[in-house]
């Protein structure tokens, strides 16, 4: 397989995107990073990117496109490579389609990883994405693979440091290309980022590190643009693979909608968690509760933005002096407990915990709707009322946005 990788360069991938041969460097330095990542063996992931497409130059792949990656395994291990890496090779295109099982080895998975983001990243960066039904290169099916195969080996996976350690890779193979040598510069300076999704720490880093030939501003804006479409249409592959488990699409947007949302696995069980909170009478009432102050807070706060365009809403801590009713009193010290209480348990990924947490809100906040008049007379008060809204919405937010919950 190893003497058949250079005739790879004779295979055009993409116009815009180059060679075969192009791909598959920039495969096996993705495949080394998610290799890290996942606890994979880096040296035989690297391998098998390197030898995964090299039997689409035999005559039997070109006859029979059909046992593409069956064949490379045949000739991987005809040349004494390792096991893990000619199962690798076979099936780093796994999964293909519905009912077809994702990968489960390491190795393999890193691989197969490699191959889908690669597909993902390349076409989004060059603005070829799916339109309406048309998907000329897949990329449906691509995340969806993505989505499967690390929900079924439950993978810690932060796809946008891996996006963004791609994206570097990609940038500067297209400017230097066959070379990879400034790709290899983008991976060590943005790898230590590689669990992270903060961008604007990547960026000011990278701007402060690289040459500018390497990495461009108007690059990174490119990534932070393609990005959060990127994991618009991972969401919208998650729904579907979700979908036949009876996981409501309006909780996934929820989770999606804080931000920052790009561990699969970990978006699963907040969702998860959520959808079993919300069956509770505890969860559709403190929902219908916070629907309401949601609703108050958007009345009242247009009226302030019509008087002052600068408003910036009811934010700050109530004012403890102010508070009169009982109720209001109530509230406000169990928001003060419930809200430590939640930050602490979303920060372990404890989120039944969280759900828990949350519950302790719903009697002090029905009891301050049925008793307490929020627009009071008097505009203090009403401005320190709704900054307790405010509270309650902050408080939930921290678990999801709950606002995009329907029902």
């Amino acid at each position: 397989l190893e003497a058949r990788v250079p005739a790879l360069k004779d295979i055009v991938f993409h116009a815009k995107l180059g060679t075969q041969f192009e791909r598959v460097e920039r495969m096996e330095a993705l495949a080394g990073e998610i290799a890290k990542l996942i606890g994979a063996d880096e040296a035989k992931a690297k391998r098998a990117a390197r030898l995964c497409k090299a039997d689409l130059v035999s005559g039997t792949v070109g006859e029979f496109p059909e046992v593409q990656g069956v064949m490379g395994r045949y000739f991987a291990l005809n040349d004494k490579e390792d096991a893990a890496v000619a199962d690798a090779v076979r099936d780093h295109y796994r999964p293909q389609g519905q009912g077809d099982a994702p990968p489960t080895s390491p190795v393999s998975v890193a691989v197969a990883l490699a191959d889908k983001l690669d597909t993902l990243v390349c076409f989004f960066t060059i603005g070829e994405k799916p339109t309406g039904s048309k998907d000329p290169f897949a990329l449906r099916r691509a995340a969806l693979g993505v989505v499967n195969t690390v929900l079924s080996a439950d993978l810690r996976l932060p796809l946008v440091g891996a996006w963004l350690l791609h994206f570097a890779i990609v940038q500067a193979a297209l400017r230097a290309r066959p070379a990879l040598a400034a790709a290899q510069t983008a991976v060590e300076t943005v790898s230590q980022f590689a669990d992270t999704a903060l961008i604007a720490k990547v960026k000011e880093v990278a701007n402060r590190s690289m040459n500018p030939q390497q990495w461009l501003d108007k690059d990174f804006d490119r990534f932070v643009v393609f990005s959060e479409e990127l994991l618009g249409f991972i969401a919208d592959r998650l729904k579907v693979a979700l979908r036949d488990k009876g996981v409501r699409h309006d909780l996934i947007d929820a989770v999606f909608a804080l931000g920052g949302q790009d561990d699969l696995t970990l978006i699963v069980r907040r969702v998860e968690a959520l959808q079993s909170f919300l069956k509770t009478e505890d969860g559709k009432n403190l929902l219908a509760g916070y629907k309401r102050a949601l609703n108050i807070l958007k009345i009242e706060e247009a009226k302030e933005k019509k008087k002052d365009a600068k408003h910036a809403g009811f934010t700050g801590k109530p004012d403890v002096a102010l508070l009169e009713a009982p109720q209001e009193i109530e509230l406000f010290k169990t928001l003060a407990i419930a809200n430590d209480l939640i930050a602490s348990e979303v920060a372990q990924e404890r989120f039944e915990e969280a759900m828990r947490a949350m519950s302790r809100l719903r009697a002090p906040v029905d009891a301050f709707f049925d008793k307490v008049t929020v627009n009071a007379d008097n505009p203090k008060l009403r401005e320190n009322r709704l900054k307790l809204l405010s509270e309650i919405r902050d408080a939930m937010h921290t678990v999801a946005d709950f606002s995009k919950i329907e029902g």
